[in-house]
């Protein structure tokens, strides 16, 4: 789902893993967390780093940014992951960062820190007002584009040329 008007979110991609009368919950991939390495997270847990590769960790969202969050593919599961359907997991536990770790994790994984949250309604109100496109979730854009080009590429699989739009909008 790109963004478009919240400089906190200008060029954002974010994964929209719950969105239901409670409130929404997305998680960035389109942004690197500026300083933080995967290896760093895991050695600050108390978990050998092992087989993972230190790779750039997303920044999910300005709510509770010290919060971790892995969306990975849907070849693990462990108690806590909710199934992002058909797009992916997102798993918040320990587990899956061991599992990680040991190479018996999930085939494809991102991990982020922090989270964009909505309250009940919020985030529809904002997509009247323009200020969001719900683009259909494509696991080739999560797990295998470059995050610098993924939030062009969220467009081009919508069909639409991002040069195109217009930060202007009106209202019949």
């Amino acid at each position: 789902m790109p963004g478009m008007f919240d400089e906190r979110f200008a060029r954002s991609v974010n994964v929209m893993c719950v969105h239901d009368e409670q409130g929404a919950l997305g998680i960035g991939i389109g942004h690197v967390r500026d300083g933080v390495r995967f290896h760093e997270i895991l050695e600050e847990l108390d978990i050998d780093p092992g087989v993972a590769p230190d790779c750039a960790v997303m920044h999910g969202g300005p709510v509770e940014p010290g919060r971790g969050f892995v969306l990975h593919s849907t070849d693990w599961g462990g108690v806590d992951t909710i199934e992002v359907q058909p797009l992916c997991g997102l798993s918040t536990s320990r587990d899956v960062l061991r599992a990680i770790a040991e190479g018996r994790g999930p085939t494809h994984w991102l991990m982020a820190l922090g989270y964009a949250g909505w309250g009940p309604g919020q985030l529809e109100g904002e997509m009247r007002h323009h200020g969001w496109y719900a683009a259909e979730g494509h696991r080739e854009i999560l797990f295998d584009t470059p995050v610098e080009a993924r939030w062009m590429a969220a467009w081009r699989a919508e069909g639409i040329d991002p040069a195109l739009l217009s930060t202007e909008t009106g209202q019949a």
